[in-house]
């Protein structure tokens, strides 16, 4: 019997369309021999969908058509096993529009990466690939992973937390404190977003000003922190959990300025590839031109950082190369990388399905442990438990 794989994507998040991409890929290169994929895409208004038409990239020129066509679900636990309901609900015959067995999030950004959509399925008691709420949520908010990973001894850039209140009304107290810890110029993003959405560099103030201005229209928090002036970027992935975990090949992602861009990342392939692509579409060089030893450094700290972490499935860990002085910093994890990072396992010798393999048997090895963990306790706390009648704490006698 096939193990049915539900391939849950988009939601309420600025990455949304990316996320349609990585995740249609992913039902591409799951093996049909093993698996019975069942697409769930999440409008932004959080609705969940099915239908013929789902998984198909070219429906989502048309979203509102594509809707109209397909059926609106709501999972639901029923007697251990999660079930895709009709809603609203039918009057006569099933309203069971889809059985899955376990859940594959290809979601990015806030409300589904961060840990929301984790919650949501391990509350439906479904195994589920990837991250599991804390580290999906620790490794979203750029602040409290680098308080993590300073804390593993993994180098990081030092950061200021800056929130829009405080900004509004202690403007110029705020640009104070941001000059007295770092100097310019320095990059300004988001605290939790992906895909360099909301990210600008500022050469002085006034520059600063305006890029904490952009932020603070993505996010509520924003990380202000040094520039590196003679910049490599280089990523790395990982694969596996706390137990066991591999590295995969360096790359070397090639800009068109001095940020690497929502659009470079997305939107500079080629026309053959268009959209279609998201992260593979990236003008890259794979292997990284680094030496051994870089390449040694950059995949011991990503595997140390995912463990620090306690990642689980693939992730992508992002390093910032300081050709100045040589030295390595470890910029951001991303939990749920664009196109899970297929091309730099590929790079590896692992095939995109052995990568999804891999990451539906991790989701069940987490379930099977998960098991063997007592979630209740004997207690007689509630049988004696009383407000003081009827009426409530409001009526006990005082």
């Amino acid at each position: 019997m096939k193990i049915r794989v539900g391939v849950f994507f988009g939601g309420k998040s600025v990455e949304h369309e990316v996320s349609v991409i990585t995740a249609l890929q992913a039902c591409r290169s799951l093996d049909t021999e093993k698996y019975e994929i069942v697409p769930i895409y999440i409008t932004k208004n959080t609705e969940f969908y099915v239908g013929e038409n789902i998984g198909k990239i070219e429906a989502y020129k048309n979203i509102p058509a594509l809707l109209k066509e397909s059926s609106r679900v709501i999972p639901v636990n029923v007697n251990g096993t999660v079930e895709l309901l009709h809603y609203p609900m039918k009057k006569f015959g099933s309203n069971t529009a889809a059985v899955i067995d376990v859940a594959l999030p290809a979601v990015h950004g806030t409300n589904v990466e961060d840990g929301a959509l984790q919650g949501y399925l391990q509350t439906l008691g479904i195994p589920y690939a990837g991250c599991d709420v804390l580290s999906s949520a620790v490794g979203m908010d750029k602040y409290m992973m680098k308080c993590v990973f300073a804390d593993n001894g993994i180098p990081v850039l030092p950061g200021t937390v800056v929130d829009i209140k405080r900004y509004t009304h202690e403007h110029d107290a705020v640009i104070s404190l941001i000059e007295s810890r770092t100097q310019y110029p320095v990059i300004v993003k988001p605290v939790n977003l992906g895909s360099s959405v909301g990210i600008r560099k500022a050469k002085d103030r006034e520059a600063l000003e305006d890029a904490l201005d952009y932020a603070f229209t993505f996010a509520i928090k924003v990380l202000v922190e040094n520039a590196i002036t003679e910049l490599k970027e280089i990523n790395c992935s990982v694969l596996g959990d706390y137990e066991d975990a591999k590295a995969s090949e360096c790359e070397e992602p090639v800009a068109n300025d001095e940020i690497l861009s929502y659009q470079d990342k997305y939107v500079g392939g080629t026309k053959s590839q268009g959209g279609k692509s998201g992260m593979a579409s990236l003008k890259r060089k794979i292997p990284a031109d680094i030496t051994p030893e870089q390449r040694e450094e950059v995949r011991t700290l990503a595997v140390k950082a995912f463990k620090a972490l306690g990642c689980s499935g693939v992730s992508r860990i992002d390093f910032m190369l300081d050709k100045a002085t040589g030295k390595i910093y470890l910029n951001e994890i991303n939990t749920i990388p664009g196109s899970l990072a297929f091309y730099l396992w590929e790079a590896a010798g692992v095939k995109y399905s052995e990568l999804l393999d891999r990451m539906i048997d991790l989701a069940f090895k987490r379930e099977r442990e998960n098991k063997s963990i007592s979630f209740s306790f004997d207690t007689n706390i509630l049988e004696n438990a009383s407000f003081g009648g009827s009426k409530g704490s409001k009526g006990a006698k005082r």
